[in-house]
């Protein structure tokens, strides 16, 4: 999850009086989806497209190495192919369709204990999801015994035809202005409707209904998790169960609830759990045993009121804090910044090559922390590359989001909301601005969870996650009906499942075999890198402070660092 810009085109943060025009109302269903409280038929929605024929053959996951494409493509029934879909649910008739990615294993086949298919989606918005099929196969081998998954590129996204928006970039644009700029290009693109979660969750069910199951799960990271509700809320009788991990507030009508919180959490993590790590290890990072002493060096150097270390904060050390393996890497960015020289005389590129190979020497980091950092640094050049004038910018996270219900348009709440945040999250507040959803006309509202049809749901949440705050994942759990909540007590990570420990993944493996409600509500974070031991954080959540480290093979050890590195990526390429 992120807050508010593209990731292509970003400037500097300040409030802008929001446009005139009135907006849009939201989008009627025609008669064409279903009336309220039954549930849609996507065969008969669908007319000829659901009697396609699925061609399936290997999937090309070259893209992360050739090793990996080659492990991935050897688990089990594992195939791609592609799915076309009406481009409208509401006037699925229209002649006009597009095409899905999907991707699919068949590591169940012969199971009397099969459980069915369950799509895996890592959030984003706009994340590329089709090589989460094998790789949640390989990273949880238990699961795997009972679920054929269901990896997707969600339409417009990945391999799919991008939602590509013509926008006019002005260096002199404040980052509101360019929002706006973001937003008025992208609404002259007739794509730019159909790109929703409603619309997303109707593909879903087809390639469902195109596999032959009854029903389908879904596991759902982060924004995977609004994903994942939306199609329990919308398909209630083609749902199995729900691992809702790292949870948006699935209870509210839109998004911006979740991305009001998010500032909060990340200031909250900050410093609650990084700072107080760095002062607990100062032969590490050499900046002395008083977290605000190391607070206070940051401030110092500008912190994140100061253009460069703005970009520091949104390339290496906010992602490097959707996951606490890479906490050695956040600790060495903040400890770089706060002495480092910023040569005026220099370009900012020059700058930040500087800054990346000072962080590059650090004999500490592993090889895994050290390819984080060169992914950051690749995407931090294409920042700074951005030249004025018309670009073409893809912005499937920003269209998601915002047309998933409407934002608030009132000014006056956002000048209002973005001075609180001032006071109440001084590290994150000068990197926010307007959001580019402020000025979008929303096109869907979440649909209400009925009571009685409401599926088996778990959510599973870390406390101090950056990305999708606590409050939040409560806030659902109480509201949402069938729903049970799992908390990891002083974590940081962003994804929780697998974790390797048995409070966490017994409790969660049970819930998908075989429906149980967990009966530990609070499990202990692991100790994050160089710690000894678990150390408070944050608020006490009433655990028992036990811990059980899962002792597994070497490959799901391997496999589930595959996975972390695709959550992290995936974070790391939506920050703001």
């Amino acid at each position: 999850m992120t807050i508010s810009r593209s990731r292509r085109a970003t400037t500097t943060a300040a409030a802008l009086a929001l446009a005139a025009a009135p907006f849009t109302t939201l989008v009627t269903p025609t008669t064409a989806l279903a009336a309220p409280h039954t549930q849609p038929d996507v065969v008969e929605l669908a007319g000829d497209l659901a009697d396609q024929e699925l061609e399936w053959g290997a999937c090309d996951f070259s893209a992360y190495g050739e090793a990996a494409n080659e492990a991935l493509n050897s688990v089990p029934g594992a195939a791609c192919a592609t799915v076309t879909v009406p481009r409208d649910w509401h006037n699925p008739g229209d002649g006009h369709t597009i095409t899905v990615e999907v991707s699919r294993t068949a590591t169940s086949t012969g199971n009397p204990a099969r459980q069915g298919i369950a799509f895996v989606n890592p959030g984003g918005p706009g994340g590329e999801g089709l090589v989460w099929s094998p790789a949640m196969a390989q990273s949880s081998p238990v699961l795997a015994e009972a679920y054929d998954f269901i990896g997707f590129d969600p339409r417009d996204v990945g391999r799919n035809t991008p939602l590509e928006c013509q926008v006019e970039v002005d260096p002199t644009f404040t980052a509101a202005q360019q929002n706006k700029a973001l937003v008025d290009g992208c609404l002259d693109n007739p794509l730019t409707p159909f790109i929703t979660t409603e619309q997303t969750v109707y593909d879903m069910d087809l390639v469902r209904a195109l596999l032959g199951e009854d029903k389908a799960s879904v596991v759902g990271y982060s924004y995977g998790t609004w994903l994942g509700s939306w199609y329990g809320n919308t398909f209630p009788a083609n749902t199995h169960r729900l691992l809702l991990d790292s949870a948006t507030d699935v209870s509210a009508k839109t998004l911006e609830g979740t991305w009001d919180l998010q500032p909060h959490s990340r200031d909250r993590q900050f410093e609650q759990l990084l700072l107080p790590y760095m002062a607990r290890n100062p032969e590490l990072f050499y900046m002395g045993e008083d977290p605000v002493a190391i607070r206070q060096a940051w401030e110092r150097a500008g912190g994140t009121r100061d253009f460069f270390g703005g970009m520091i904060a949104q390339t290496f050390i906010l992602p490097a804090m959707y996951n606490t393996s890479e906490y050695v890497t956040a600790g060495m960015g903040v400890r770089i910044f706060a002495y480092f020289q910023y040569l005026e005389d220099q370009t900012p590129q020059e700058n930040l090559d500087a800054f990346v190979t000072e962080l590059l020497a650090q004999p500490e980091l592993s090889e895994a922390n050290r390819a984080f950092v060169r992914g950051a640094h690749a995407r931090a050049q294409a920042e700074l590359s951005q030249t004025a004038g018309v670009q073409t910018v893809e912005a499937a996270f920003e269209a998601i989001r915002c047309q998933d219900g409407q934002w608030s348009q009132s000014e006056g709440y956002w000048d209002s909301w973005l001075a609180k945040l001032q006071k109440k999250a001084p590290f994150i507040a000068p990197m926010m601005s307007t959001p580019a959803c402020a000025y979008w006309p929303a096109q869907a509202e979440m649909p209400k969870t009925k009571n009685k049809t409401a599926p088996a749901t778990l959510i599973v949440q870390s406390e101090l996650d950056a990305a999708t705050a606590y409050e939040g994942a409560v806030k659902a759990a109480k509201t949402r009906p069938n729903t049970s909540m799992i908390s990891v007590d002083n974590e940081g990570s962003h994804g929780v499942y697998p974790y390797q420990t048995t409070c966490v993944d017994d409790q969660v493996e049970a819930f998908m075999l075989t429906g149980a409600i967990p009966t530990e509500a609070v499990c202990e974070a692991k100790p994050l890198p160089e710690d000894t031991r678990t150390y408070p954080a944050g608020a006490s959540l009433g655990g028992n402070g036990k811990l059980k480290v899962k002792t597994v093979p070497k490959e799901v050890r391997e496999a589930n660092a595959f996975v972390r590195s695709l959550l992290s990526e995936q974070a790391g390429e939506t920050t703001p």
